[in-house]
């Protein structure tokens, strides 16, 4: 066994992920877990290492009460990130702010042992501080450097401490679950396991629904994403046809194809569906609202609300959503975690719901439901449905939400998706889109001079779980033709390409 302490990363639950497919076994604690504490719950297991998190925290502004304990077990230590700080920090080291490092960093590696065993000399990796390491502790050793970091990588033998400034959990890093093995396997002594395998997913999760939901009714909010479409096939596998009822709320702020997407499946699964059309309900409670986290949090209020009402009028006591741990760790949940954004189905909740409250796939990232569903047999269509934020196109619109600012995303985000995803670069990209900017341009349209025209930003991001992101270089040969197509079919004055990464960036503008 593995033990992970958080200290806040939006990455912890990738580094579990990692190991789990690895073979390794592992749980996750918040950061200031005491040793004596661990040792009353889990006295029947053996550690084989330890794993400190990145996190948002400096290790000198004294949020986090660490147990120094942790360091005297005679314990392999991995370090990332805030992790990584911490061990020095604690240990006689000096960690101070320096240039900030995100996004993607080449790795020079001085020494190909240990976790860096039969890995290149130089690499990717992907970088997400603004402290460094600018002197090691006595007996420490510097085996690795980066473009900003003059000591990205240490260990100390004796010990078997290793730190990384980098994040080797994340898809956009190159080798690091190399690196991680290396850490389990070679430092550590681990053997491994049975990987996390989306059958033995399926199997629990059918049972844990049964025994919970029993014989009641339940109701679950269908979107029309892979995430939602997978829980009802669970809950559909789970329970008879009797018991469930899917609810799709037209809110108005959806693609005007998704309604239809949402019958059909419901068809092919034979899951009854109720479409509750509350498209004026939620415009007016979006009306003078500007500020992206309130729009999210109103509608996420406004769906309980509808569902709440439903879930009434039939007798229902459970309610379902296909919330995922990217929804949960970017608003803010985890103990140390800062608040990226309030996801509408974990930060727009209130605190008493008038129901009980199922979300089977609350701990898997956005690849692995995509292995579930597929496992579960549910169409292409499904399964490699690309992202779109249950929100809708209210967190598209910059300013007050209108239902003619929304039909004028929504037609340029058809043409984005139209050129990118019927292109040979479809299966690379994570989303494509468009967002309707507060910014008036001048412009010339048939040798007429014309003002205050709407500026709109095209959106183009690679991803695998969309905890990290980067702006698409390959869809630039792209962009003449979606600009013009913008140009000349909505009345817009202005089109340009967001190239910021994840980090520092969000992908969606909210």
């Amino acid at each position: 066994m593995f033990l992970i302490l958080d200290f806040g990363s939006q990455y912890t639950h990738l580094i579990k992920l990692a190991l789990s497919r690895l073979g390794y076994k592992s749980v996750i604690h918040e950061g200031d877990l005491k040793v004596a504490d661990y040792y009353k719950w889990r006295s029947n297991q053996t550690l084989k290492g330890l794993i400190f998190s990145g996190g948002a925290a400096s290790v000198y502004d004294g949020r986090i009460d660490f147990d120094e304990e942790w360091l005297n077990l005679k314990i392999p230590v991995l370090g990332i990130c805030y992790g990584h700080q911490l061990l020095v920090n604690q240990t006689g080291g000096r960690v101070s702010q320096g240039k900030a490092e995100f996004g993607k960093s080449i790795l020079l590696v001085g020494k190909n042992d240990g976790i860096f065993k039969d890995l290149p000399k130089n690499f990717v990796v992907w970088m997400s501080h603004r402290d460094s390491v600018k002197k090691l502790p006595k007996g420490f050793l510097a085996i690795a450097s980066s473009d900003y970091s003059g000591i990205a990588a240490f260990q100390e033998t004796q010990r078997s401490f290793y730190g990384v400034q980098f994040h080797p959990e994340v898809s956009h890093t190159e080798n690091g679950y190399k690196i991680l093995d290396n850490f389990c396997s070679l430092v550590c002594g681990a053997v491994k396991t049975k990987p996390w395998d989306a059958r033995d997913f399926i199997s629990s999760t059918v049972k844990d629904i049964k025994g919970m939901v029993g014989s009641e009714k339940i109701i679950f909010g269908l979107s029309g994403g892979v995430d939602s479409s997978t829980m009802a096939a669970l809950l559909r596998k789970a329970l008879p046809k009797e018991q469930i009822a899917a609810v799709y709320v037209d809110t108005g702020l959806m693609p005007h194809e998704t309604l239809e997407e949402v019958k059909q499946f419901c068809r092919s699964l034979d899951i009854p569906l109720k479409v509750l059309n509350s498209e004026s309900l939620f415009f007016k409670s979006l009306e003078s609202t500007e500020h992206p986290t309130q729009k999210g949090m109103i509608i996420g209020k406004k769906f309980i609300e509808v569902f709440e009402e439903f879930a009434k009028s039939i007798g229902a006591k459970y309610f379902a959503q296909g919330t995922i741990w990217s929804d949960v760790v970017e608003s803010g949940v985890t103990k140390f975690s800062s608040r990226i954004k309030p996801h509408h189905n974990v930060g727009g909740l209130p605190r008493k719901l008038n129901f009980k409250l199922l979300e089977p796939l609350r701990e898997l990232f956005k690849n692995q439901v995509r292995e579930v569903a597929k496992e579960l047999g549910l169409p292409d269509w499904v399964v490699e449905k690309k992202v779109f934020p249950g929100p809708g196109f209210a967190i598209r619109v910059q300013g007050e939400v209108t239902p003619e600012k929304v039909e004028l995303v929504r037609k340029a985000t058809k043409i984005v998706e139209e050129v990118i995803y019927q292109s040979k670069i479809k299966d690379k990209i994570w989303m494509a889109f468009a967002i309707l900017i507060n910014v008036p341009s001048l412009g010339i349209k048939g040798d007429e001079h014309v003002e205050n025209k709407h500026t709109l930003v095209v959106r183009i991001v690679e991803s695998e779980n969309s905890m990290t992101a980067n702006f698409s270089r390959i869809a630039m040969p792209y962009l003449p033709e979606i600009s013009k197509r913008i140009n000349d079919e909505i009345d817009i004055g202005r089109v340009v390409y967001d190239i910021t990464d994840k980090p520092p960036a969000t992908i969606e503008w909210q």
